[in-house]
């Protein structure tokens, strides 16, 4: 079974960084991607970035472009967001997903959406402080 977990949360002060790790288990095989989303307070969820395990090519929300960097170790299993330049806006839980069932070209074109991705890891909690 996949899993994966999310961790590397805390609280920030405005303008700094944090770097958020998703360690996934299970993939045994094949292409997948692994993507971020994030949710805050009262607002729907959001896809902010993904990375393909086929060609490690990437895809950015405009929210986030420019700030968050998204990176693989495949020897360790892991997905690696780094938030540069936080904004009080970037406060949100934030979700790792992976989705091992549609090619991940397809994924690419719907990184912002939630139904390409066929498991979702626990939450870490990002707070930016103003």
């Amino acid at each position: 079974d996949v899993q994966l977990q999310a961790s590397g949360g805390g609280l920030v002060q405005a303008g700094g960084s944090l770097r958020l790790s998703c360690g996934y288990s299970g993939i045994i095989f094949g292409h997948y991607a692994i993507g971020w989303f994030r949710q805050a307070p009262g607002k729907a969820r959001e896809g902010i970035s993904c990375i393909s395990s086929s060609d490690d090519s990437t895809r950015y929300a405009d929210s986030v472009k420019g700030r968050f960097t998204v990176s693989r170790d495949n020897a360790k299993n892991v997905v690696y967001l780094q938030m540069n330049d936080l904004k009080s806006e970037d406060t949100a839980v934030y979700y790792c997903a992976a989705s091992t069932s549609i090619s991940p070209i397809t994924v690419m074109a719907h990184h912002l959406l939630s139904w390409p991705y066929d498991y979702w890891g626990q939450g870490t909690l990002v707070t930016v402080s103003s």
